[in-house]
């Protein structure tokens, strides 16, 4: 007996590519067979998907791990579909559960709308503006009004709101869950059917939320979507996901130096992973590249090809290889060409205020500790004695192998 794929005809050409496409580096793909119908179809109509990603905007700046879905909206904008950058302005306001052992503290308007304003601009880098839509969740949630709000909870149980894992854990811990938490999958969901989208992209952690969308498009009489998660990326440390609280992220609007040095700064292990989630390089490109490394070559080219391609997309190809001689440089123990100029008060200042006073450490005592390690040099001579004070002039000041200053001493 045959089965539906042996019976299925063969994709195009255009589809396949499509579908691989989507599934690059996702986590799932939910379902599957139904996203390769809504690509054929848009194939043979000419109507482009409608696909939609939802970021609240809850601190002010976005990082690579961010961008894993940022990335692939853009791949899949590059196919021709119509993708819909949604700012949560609304849902930031009651604060996303996910993951959350807590309720969130809702942000306020003014927050929320400075926050939106960074969102906008920082996801241009990445998207192209020309071709995105970008869109607000206030528009549709506030016209909701009481009336609408009931209508929208009368069609989900509050058992199956209770399977959610992180609500699970609240309650069965004895931790509080408040109401207006139920209704941010709900919001989220109804987003979907605002937008009569046909696929929403999101982090593993989203996938509840997605998966409401799902439930609401069909409850409204609509197709529903489908859902193309991704993995959460691993921060600098390479064990926790990448979060400023955690302080093992990237900022997509840190400057090029910063950025280079801290992509090389990875293991060489997570290399990889970056390079699969975060590359605009052909999988077969990355490929190859691992291949070179694993018959000898030093992984640390593909590391410095890593860090130049980001480092180039969100600055310029001369910011990158600037970047690069900077990092040489300071790897040789040179100076590098954009020192910062400091000018301090007071000539014979101890070397521990002086380097905190240039903000080159956070306080004198540790100060003292970088020096007894060894980490402080003084024009290139290593600086060994805690009581050194210097007498007016100009120096070149350099803590570690990143942080440099050129500061001048008046009297």
């Amino acid at each position: 007996m045959e089965t539906a794929s042996e019976t299925a005809p063969p994709l195009s050409e255009k589809t396949a590519h499509a579908l691989a496409v989507t599934l690059r580096g996702c986590e799932e793909l939910i379902p599957q067979p139904e996203w390769v119908r809504k690509l054929v179809r848009a194939e043979a109509s000419g109507q482009p998907l409608r696909i939609k990603l939802g970021l609240d905007p809850t601190a002010p700046d976005i990082h690579l791990g961010h961008t894993v879905v940022l990335n692939k909206l853009r791949q899949l904008q590059d196919l021709g579909h119509t993708v819909i950058f949604l700012i949560g302005d609304f849902t930031s306001m009651i604060g996303d559960p996910s993951g959350r052992n807590t309720t969130r503290p809702p942000l306020t308007a003014e927050q929320i709308k400075l926050n939106a304003e960074t969102y906008r601009a920082q996801a241009d880098k990445i998207l192209d503006p020309a071709k995105t839509e970008l869109r607000y969740n206030s528009e549709w949630c506030d016209a909701l009004g009481a009336r609408g709000m009931i209508q929208l909870a009368s069609r989900y149980t509050v058992a199956r709101m209770m399977e959610r894992d992180d609500f699970h854990k609240r309650y069965t811990g004895g931790q509080s869950i408040s109401v207006h938490e139920f209704l941010y999958p709900l919001m989220q969901g109804y987003d979907s059917v605002a937008l009569k989208s046909d696929l929403e992209l999101g982090g593993t952690d989203q996938k509840f939320n997605l998966l409401m969308g799902r439930h609401l498009q069909a409850e409204y009489g609509q197709e529903p979507q489908c859902i193309l998660t991704m993995p959460l990326l691993e921060g600098l440390d390479g064990v926790d996901k990448m979060s400023k609280s955690k302080n093992n992220y990237i900022g997509i609007s840190e400057d090029a130096n910063t950025m280079f040095a801290k992509v090389l700064s990875v293991s060489d292990e997570l290399m990889w992973r970056w390079y699969t989630l975060l590359s605009f390089r052909s999988l077969d490109d990355i490929a190859a590249l691992k291949r070179e490394v694993e018959g000898g070559r030093n992984p640390k080219d593909a590391k410095v090809a890593l860090a130049k391609e980001i480092t180039a997309r969100f600055h310029s190809a001369e910011a990158a290889d600037r970047a690069e001689q900077d990092f040489i440089n300071r790897s040789k123990g040179g100076v590098p060409d954009d020192l910062p100029e400091v000018a301090l008060a007071g000539a014979s200042l101890g070397i521990g205020a002086l380097l905190k006073q240039a903000g080159l450490a956070p306080s004198s005592s540790e100060a003292n500790r970088l020096i007894e390690g060894g980490g402080v040099r003084v024009d290139s001579v290593v600086v060994s004695d805690k009581g050194l004070k210097l007498p007016a002039g100009s120096y070149v000041v350099q803590v570690g192998k990143r942080k440099f200053a050129r500061v001048t001493l008046t009297d």
